[in-house]
């Protein structure tokens, strides 16, 4: 694939259905996926803002909120929406179109709904790989919200320039959870829904806590159904991200790390394990670490 091939061109000058097309390729591993990621020119200072927290914390109303505020200035802004896989069906239900309708037949607004494909932090290499096609594309903003599953997410930090950690007044003792994981990866915290009561204890207490590791770690408040706050979180956010030398060998390696596991585990068709799973639990001395050698 050469610089001049069609595809190529679309995704440069940001048309948005060459995008999706690009974007289907990747996801699905049809050619030309393999060529179009080794050939893009990938704009490394578009900045990529990971959007991840507990379920109900109120990601996507935020998402929707940022998304408003930046095209009322003019800006152009990608969302991945990324929704768990399920283990029975591998399907995904990719409900955070319906929560952003809103903005679908905005020009300057791509919204597209990935399945996490397994990855318990929300992250596979496919959405590193999507972000990268779609960091071609001109826009100046990328939100990637995530799944609300915990500790895990701090998968996030090796894609993400930014990381927000969206709370509610009402995580209250989880605040503690903080310490362990996601203080770690978190450039900046949002207390949503601040109109609740003990919505300013909750913000100082975080303050304090965030503080006494990191002082340069914002905490905001916001009431993003209502739009208060948004202005100022978004200033923050289109701001330079300062990642320090030492720190980004290690993002650029949990990366890479990523994108091997996924061409290692490429062989490996889940449908056809599950039927053979089924199978071999009809014996007597079943053993799941015997039935994976044959896997392995």
């Amino acid at each position: 694939m050469d610089a001049n091939d069609p595809l190529l061109k679309g995704i440069e000058q940001g048309n948005f259905n060459a995008l999706a097309r690009a974007i289907t390729f990747v996801e699905n591993d049809i050619p030309p996926a393999t060529e179009l990621l080794r050939t893009l020119k990938v704009n490394s200072k578009i900045p990529v803002i990971g959007i991840t927290g507990p379920p109900g914390a109120g990601k996507s109303t935020l998402v929707n909120a940022i998304t408003a505020h930046i095209v009322k200035e003019g800006k152009k802004i990608a969302i991945l929406a990324v929704d768990p896989t399920s283990p029975f069906n591998f399907g995904s239900l990719l409900g955070d179109r319906i929560r952003m309708s809103q903005q679908f037949n905005n020009p300057n607004v791509y919204i597209r709904s990935l399945a996490t494909r397994g990855a318990l932090g929300g992250i596979s290499a496919k959405t590193i790989e999507i972000v990268d096609v779609i960091k071609a594309a001109g826009f100046d903003m990328i939100l990637v919200e995530t799944v609300g599953v915990g500790q895990s997410e701090v998968e996030i930090a090796g894609l993400a320039d930014k990381t927000v950690v969206v709370l509610v007044p009402e995580s209250g003792d989880e605040i503690q959870n903080i310490k362990s994981g996601l203080m770690e990866i978190a450039q900046g915290f949002v207390v949503n829904k601040a109109d609740r009561e003990g919505a300013d204890t909750f913000a100082n207490n975080l303050k304090k806590l965030v503080h006494q590791q990191h002082e340069c770690i914002p905490v905001f408040k916001t009431v993003a159904d209502k739009q208060e706050g948004i202005a100022e979180l978004c200033e923050w956010l289109l701001q330079p991200a300062l990642i320090d030398n030492e720190r980004k060998p290690f993002l650029l390696a949990e990366k890479a790390f990523k994108i091997i596991q996924y061409h290692r585990m490429v062989g490996i068709d889940r449908q056809k394990l599950l039927t053979e799973l089924i199978e071999a639990m009809k014996s007597a001395d079943f053993n799941i670490y015997r039935f994976t050698d044959n896997w392995v």
